[in-house]
């Protein structure tokens, strides 16, 4: 109900706002979570970690996917151009008894990332394990 103050001539109300009722709520709430913020503890996010491999690679085959989505293969010294047919067979080739080697794929990064998956889908579907993706880290 607002107050009635008489000054001189007429009669005027004072419209204000009790702030005391809204200070202390904020001030209980306030004590609550002081109180509750150190019990709750953090939640621990199990991450997955990249670790040494047990055994390095006896022999490492590299795909390089071309601006113009043409596929080179390289190991050691040599490369050859290839299809995207014939990528399986000649990784099958190259490992010929060694079950220790892996294939790292990199890709220009205008290619296309279908053209990327549709060439590690050829070899997973060959049977290569080993199959890994090169990229450049950041600065």
């Amino acid at each position: 109900m607002p107050a009635v103050v008489s000054r001189g001539r007429g009669r005027r109300t004072i419209s204000e706002i009790n702030m005391v009722p809204f200070i202390d709520v904020m001030l209980v709430l306030l004590i609550i979570f002081m109180v509750t913020a150190p019990l709750i503890a953090p939640s621990m996010i199990d991450l997955p970690s990249v670790g040494k491999a047990a055994k390095q690679p006896d022999q490492i085959v590299q795909i390089v996917i071309g601006k113009d989505e043409s596929l080179e293969l390289k190991t050691g010294d040599t490369a050859r151009k290839l299809t995207q047919r014939e990528v399986a067979a000649a990784v099958k080739a190259l490992q010929s008894g060694q079950t220790n080697t892996a294939v790292v794929i990199s890709a220009d990064r205008s290619v296309k990332y279908e053209t990327v998956v549709k060439v590690m889908d050829t070899l997973q579907r060959a049977g290569i394990q080993r199959v890994g993706l090169s990229v450049q880290l950041a600065p």
